[in-house]
């Protein structure tokens, strides 16, 4: 099957959200996407603000939610560090199929500023096929391209992931690398690099773009792709305007923004494997790529120069992600038995169609179709026996009293604290 991914990254320099984010979210075409990632950094992180972000209450994960929940997306994951902000949607049809989610932040810092540069990261699997999304903000400055390679090495290595398959990063089937990596074109004076700018004859400046550079020496960047860079640099840009730095500092053009992916390279050959567990870990990454092949096509790879509320204009990526599914089948089977009204008390029936550690602390949420997140439950009730036979049909009782007056067309969530998500949702019904 085909799926359909939207990436942004953006340095919103500390401004709040624009009004309209319909062209940065292409919400007027015919195709909408099966999920958005949006990679954020220096989200305005001041102290009265930093205190209240704790529940994602800063205006930009409000504003995306208030966006794409009308649409039938949730937020299936979020993570903040500072001014790192990392964002995950889902439309909810794929949502009991997004499985093992974990997050990750890593501090870096030059000059002991620690925290206030980085990465951010979301893990989960995706049908089966388990995905990377790393945001990062790596050292500002022409002179430090080596220190940012440096740093995207310390991340890279630093964060690692619970669970048998791919603890660390580069064990993902795919990862994406995106953000504010701050590399800067060398040599070329501005007007050189302005002229290339005016007649859009971009590709004079590719040499001499620093990511481009250190990729002819770096060997873990080499294993990452990027699209070609078509569109002008999205750095540094005055207020409000298409205009480069008219400062006094007359910062010059760069690609600062930028979104690149890498695929598991294939597994190496065995001849040469020493220890039986390589040997083996081998086997079954190349049955792996074999039986669930996973191949990834860039659509789009664009800035959206309307936005002016930055000193950086936000850079768009657009996948198709064609996998074969693991699995297709939800790990538990809900719906809502009988009428169900805020008079009486309501029955869910639910069903193992997969075996699952469950836990006592799982839990059935209500919530109403066009539900923000996973926190936006109505009402909840804990799961009474969580030693659920495989196929067995457990009935639930949820008193009348949580239900909620105002009613409406709801679902039922089945949420595993095990795996960290909703692993089963039930079809739409009325709550009169």
């Amino acid at each position: 099957t085909e799926n359909w991914l939207h990436m942004v990254t953006w340095n919103v320099a500390t401004a709040d959200p624009p009004n309209d984010v319909t062209s940065l979210l292409h919400l007027d075409s015919p195709k909408s996407p099966d999920l958005y990632v949006i990679g954020l950094q220096e989200v305005s992180a001041a102290p009265l603000r930093f205190l209240s972000d704790i529940t994602f209450d800063d205006s930009w994960s409000q504003m995306f939610m208030s966006v794409l929940a009308p649409r039938k997306y949730v937020m299936v994951s979020s993570i903040r560090m500072q001014g790192l902000l990392l964002l995950f949607f889902s439309k909810l049809e794929h949502i009991a199929f997004i499985r093992d989610i974990q997050t990750m932040y890593t501090r870096t810092g030059l000059f002991g500023y620690w925290g206030n540069k980085g990465g951010v990261s979301i893990h989960l699997s995706l049908y089966g096929h388990v995905l990377c999304f790393l945001n990062c903000h790596l050292a500002a400055h022409m002179n430090y391209a080596s220190e940012r390679v440096d740093e995207f090495e310390y991340i890279m290595d630093s964060q690692t992931f619970d669970g048998k398959k791919a603890q660390r990063i580069v064990d993902h089937r795919l990862v994406f690398w995106f953000g504010d990596l701050n590399f800067r074109i060398q040599d070329h004076g501005m007007h050189f690099v302005r002229n290339c700018i005016n007649s859009q004859n971009f590709k004079l400046l590719w040499s001499k773009d620093q990511l481009n550079m250190m990729k002819q020496k770096e060997q873990i960047l080499q294993e990452f792709e990027e699209g070609p860079l078509d569109f002008p640099p999205t750095y540094k840009f005055d207020l409000n305007s298409d205009t480069y730095d008219s400062s006094s500092k007359k910062r010059k053009p760069a690609w600062t923004d930028r979104i690149l992916w890498r695929l598991r390279p294939k597994a190496p050959p065995i001849i040469g494997q020493d220890d039986d567990e390589s040997k083996s870990d081998v086997l079954k990454q190349l049955d792996e790529d074999e039986e669930f092949p996973l191949k990834i096509r860039q659509d789009l790879y664009t800035s959206n120069m309307e936005y002016g509320v930055s000193d950086h204009k936000p850079v768009v990526g657009v996948f198709t992600l064609e996998l074969r599914k693991v699995y297709d089948t939800p790990l538990v089977r809900l719906q809502a038995e009988g009428d169900w009204s805020a008079d009486i008390d309501a029955l869910v029936i639910y069903s193992r169609l997969q075996p699952f550690s469950s836990s006592a602390w799982d839990w059935v949420g209500l919530y109403k179709v066009g539900f923000r997140s996973v926190s936006d439950y109505l009402t909840y009730t804990w799961v009474k026996d969580d030693e659920v036979a495989f196929n067995e049909e457990i009935m639930q009782v949820v008193n009348k009293e949580e239900i909620p007056v105002r009613g409406g067309v709801c679902v039922l969530c089945y949420y595993s604290n095990t795996l960290q998500c909703i692993i089963g949702i039930s079809e739409p019904f009325k709550v009169c």
